[in-house]
Parts: C-alpha cells; sequence; structure tokens
C-alpha cells in the first residue's frame, strides 16, 4: 500500500507542473515578448492591458468563439485560476516606451480621429483600457491595423458589436492613420 501511495505521490509531483505550467507567463513571451511587450508587428502587446480583458479574451479562445492557429490550442488548455493568473500578471507588467513619435501631422489626424468616433467613451480618456476593454495606447500599428480592418469586415470576434459598429464607418485612411497615431501613444 504505501508503495503504491508513493508512486501516486512521485506521479502527481511530476504531473503538477506539468499541469500548471500552461499558466506560467513565461510560455507567453515567445510570442508576445518579454513580459508581454510584443517586438513582432503582427503580435499584440498584452503588458499593462486590463486584467479583465485578457482574461475575457483568453476565455474566447479557449471556447472557441475567436479563433487563432496558435492562441486557439494554448488557450484549450488554461484553467479559469490559470486565466485569472495571465491576466493579473500582465496587467501589472510596464509597457515598453514607444519605439516612435508620431509626425505632427499623423498626431492631429489621429487626435480628430480619435475625437470624432469616440474612441475614449469605451478605451478610456488616455486610451489605455478599462475592464473588458483594451489599451490601444502603444499597441503594435501593424496590429492595431488588421484588428480594425476585420471589426469593419465583420470577421473579427466581437462580443457585443460595438466595435463592429464603430469600425463601418472608417474609411481605409481612417485606418491607417488611427493605428499609426495610437501605436505612438505613451
Amino acid at each position: 500500500m504505501r508503495s503504491r501511495a508513493a508512486a501516486l505521490l512521485a506521479a502527481f509531483l511530476l504531473l503538477a507542473p506539468a499541469a500548471h505550467a500552461a499558466a506560467d507567463p513565461q510560455l507567453c513571451f515567445a510570442c508576445h515578448g518579454d513580459n508581454g511587450n510584443s517586438a513582432n508587428p503582427a503580435v499584440p502587446s498584452l503588458a499593462a492591458q486590463p486584467a479583465q480583458f485578457i482574461a475575457t479574451q483568453l476565455i474566447m479562445f479557449r471556447e472557441k468563439r475567436r479563433t487563432d492557429p496558435q492562441m486557439s490550442p494554448i488557450a484549450a488548455t488554461l484553467t479559469n485560476a490559470d486565466i485569472s493568473a495571465l491576466g493579473k500578471f500582465f496587467a501589472a507588467q510596464a509597457p515598453a516606451p514607444v519605439a516612435k513619435k508620431a509626425g505632427e501631422d499623423v498626431a492631429a489626424a489621429g487626435r480628430q480621429l480619435t475625437e470624432k468616433f469616440n474612441c475614449v467613451a469605451c478605451h478610456g480618456a488616455a486610451l489605455k483600457g478599462q475592464q473588458h476593454i483594451p489599451r490601444l495606447a502603444g499597441q503594435q500599428a501593424d496590429y492595431l491595423r488588421t484588428q480594425l480592418r476585420g471589426f469593419k469586415a465583420g470577421t473579427r470576434f466581437d462580443m457585443d458589436g460595438n466595435m463592429t459598429a464603430a469600425a463601418q464607418p472608417l474609411a481605409p485612411a481612417d485606418i491607417d492613420v488611427l493605428a499609426e497615431y495610437l501605436s505612438t501613444l505613451e
């Protein structure tokens, strides 16, 4: 009986780290960058995103309401506790300083578009996100551009339809300006 209990304990100790490895934020660093600061223009930065936003997106990936060839299989292994821990970890990370400043023309046009389309109503006054709404300030321009195009086309998952509706009046040039402007905000 003791040898069986010892074997079960040994198996548990060997498997326990693997079961919780999915919640290790360092596994996210390969794509999302050190501490969630992505260097890949197509991959979003997670640092300083609201914890609830990260958790919501991971749940949407896990439950196949949002799909991605890399994220969906990873999220499928996450428990609610893993998701909560990852959200809290990335929310507590400092965002990397922005790589470039916007030119005066892009800054002026970007500010005007964020005011015209009232982006601050949901994303907050500094566009740093709140609750389940993402931080846009300092996000990767290519990633933002792709997401806005997806919302406009109705191909990007949108939990409540607000972003799909907000993206409809955007012209392709507006999307480009917004993506460039938002990526330069601290």
